[in-house]
């Protein structure tokens, strides 16, 4: 549209950039082309893009076995092999320890997969699915929150990572061990750890590149090679090392009665914790999954995958103890002791399949949970992946992660004790879509910024601001002794805290419910759920492409169905 405005100066406008009658300069015109550039095509006239909108067709790609391949990769991990060490350290024996995370991940499995059938059915993220519960400008709060603990995860797993490197290193060059530092103390980490911390980011960033509709491939080669090195490694220790002869085996638990009730709990909390901000953002990966029903095996997958490479751990520790005097948790440690030259070939390969689970699972559970969120604040500018490659420079080198797992125990406390503002988003997240709305959503409306899940003016649901303060404020008591041990609390509030993923969601979810019941937000009660594949039928004139999930109370087929009826 072109119009005159004042001072006899012509503006051409409606497009993304203005230009005038007079002659732009040299760096007006750099700056205009990079704009112009840096604009993502379809993201210049509204508050999305082809990364944020409903995932289409063609794209829908990730089967049931895709979905089990990436819970296969993404447990079996150095992390996943010391699961069960954190536990038996704070008095579980190791049979207790295997029975803690099997619960745990039974109980997070069935979070995941609930949450997980918004983004299947609807074929959105978790930051379009959270506008329903939320209001579209209050959602931004939670897309921040989980955004900033996926920078943060990314960060320390990107020094889990950089071990990987470092245990390849020493296999194909063991002088690698005898690198001078040349960095300060204060530094925090060692010349020796910064090159593997560096080969480790510059060798994952080309895997931030592929899109997620297509990443699922790395998946199954880690589902395929992880398990042979777990089970290798397993049957490794138990034929040099037996498993019946020290008293990791024989030991019992180390705490009784009450206090093992209690402990029983903290574990289950932290294991529940550590997926938290996976249940929360699993939308944006069930969004690519070819039918609904595909995701359902989530629920299988997960808790198995997790109890096993947890086992194999407890296998490797008692090994480790009768081979070499020490009980190390960590595999990475573990395949280090291999120096001879066969041995050296194994540790470099194990440390490979190591590596690469690593990666992978950085980039599924936090990089791109991250770049959503990012999309979302900027469609404009930011897709998924250019906002992964933000988020490894943030992760990676701006947070400094190094410095925060030798010096600021603090900060990783608190950030490990973030599962209590994680907890009560879930709950009124699977609240809203089961109980409240009925599994009843109008898709576009939800890309509206005036639509009926805004709620009011300022774009706040206040039913949910309430449950959700209602979910976490009682938590912060037994939250802060975590933070700073100066802070004195009675122990049924260290208790309520240890109950924190249970209560947060558990209580969330009930109040928002009550609020809603009570306070029914009427706009957005809907006789019929609206899908994506409403319009594919439309277009299609009734025929859909095979393998395109169409959701029998869709409204389309509804109209049909009761148009063939009144014929």
């Amino acid at each position: 549209m072109v119009k005159n405005v004042d001072y006899g100066v012509q503006e051409i406008s409606g497009g993304d950039v203005t230009a005038t009658g007079f002659k732009l300069s040299p760096s007006g015109a750099f700056w205009s082309r990079l704009h112009e550039r840096i604009v993502i095509q379809g993201g210049e006239e509204r508050r999305s893009n082809p990364d944020m909108d409903p995932v289409p067709p063609e794209k829908r790609t990730w089967s049931a076995m895709d979905y089990i391949t990436y819970w296969i990769s993404d447990n079996f991990s150095p992390s996943g092999w010391r699961k069960a060490a954190s536990l038996m350290q704070i008095g579980m024996s190791w049979k207790l320890a295997l029975i803690n995370v099997a619960v745990s991940e039974v109980i997070i499995a069935l979070v995941v997969t609930a949450n997980g059938v918004v983004g299947a059915r609807y074929r959105i993220p978790f930051s379009v699915q959270s506008r329903a519960a939320f209001g579209y400008y209050f959602s931004y709060l939670m897309i921040a929150m989980r955004m900033i603990v996926g920078i943060f995860w990314y960060g320390t797993s990107a020094y889990t990572g950089a071990e990987c490197v470092r245990s390849m290193i020493y296999a194909i060059w063991p002088s690698f061990h005898h690198v001078e530092n040349r960095l300060p103390a204060h530094a925090n980490i060692t010349t020796q750890f910064m090159i593997a911390y560096f080969i480790y980011w510059v060798s994952i960033l080309p895997l931030h590149y592929i899109h997620i509709s297509k990443i699922r491939f790395l998946f199954t080669i880690k589902a395929i090679t992880l398990p042979i090195i777990g089970f290798g490694m397993m049957g490794w220790t138990i034929k040099n090392a037996g498993v019946g002869n020290n008293s990791l085996w024989t030991a019992g638990n180390t705490v009784h009665g009450t206090a093992l009730r209690w402990v029983f709990m903290q574990g289950v909390y932290s294991n529940i914790g550590g997926w938290a901000t996976l249940a929360i953002n699993s939308p944006d990966f069930t969004r690519y999954s070819k039918r609904v029903r595909n995701t359902y095996t989530m629920a299988i997958a997960l808790p198995f995958t997790a109890t096993l490479i947890a086992f194999f751990g407890v296998v490797g520790a008692g090994g480790s103890k009768v081979l070499w005097g020490t009980i190390l948790w960590d595999p990475l440690l573990f395949i280090d002791n291999w120096t001879s030259k066969g041995g050296r070939a194994a540790a470099f390969f194990c440390a490979l399949g190591f590596y690469l689970s690593q990666a992978c699972s950085n980039i599924s559970a936090n990089s791109i949970s991250a770049a959503n969120d990012l999309n979302c604040m900027f469609p404009r500018y930011i897709n998924i992946r250019r906002g992964q490659f933000i988020v490894s420079i943030l992760g990676t080198w701006a947070l400094t992660p190094w410095n925060i797992l030798t010096s600021a125990t603090s900060f990783l406390s608190f950030m490990s004790g973030y599962t209590v503002w994680l907890a009560p988003i879930c709950g009124i997240l699977v609240s809203d879509y089961y109980f409240v709305h009925n599994r009843k959503y109008n898709v576009w409306e939800l890309y509206e910024q005036h639509g009926i899940y805004r709620y009011n003016k300022y774009g706040i649901n206040w039913r949910a601001a309430a449950a959700f303060t209602i979910g976490w404020v009682p938590l912060l008591p037994g939250f802060l002794p975590k933070v700073n041990s100066s802070i004195k609390v009675i122990q049924g509030m260290t208790n309520l805290y240890y109950c924190g993923y249970f209560y947060g969601f558990g209580s969330s979810m009930l109040t928002y419910w009550i609020f809603c019941t009570l306070w029914p937000a009427k706009e957005t009660m809907l006789d019929y759920a609206v899908y994506v594949d409403d319009e594919v039928l439309t277009r299609a004139g009734g025929d859909v492409e095979e393998g395109v999930a169409i959701d029998t109370d869709s409204l389309a087929e509804k109209t049909a169905s009761e148009s063939e009826k009144t014929k």
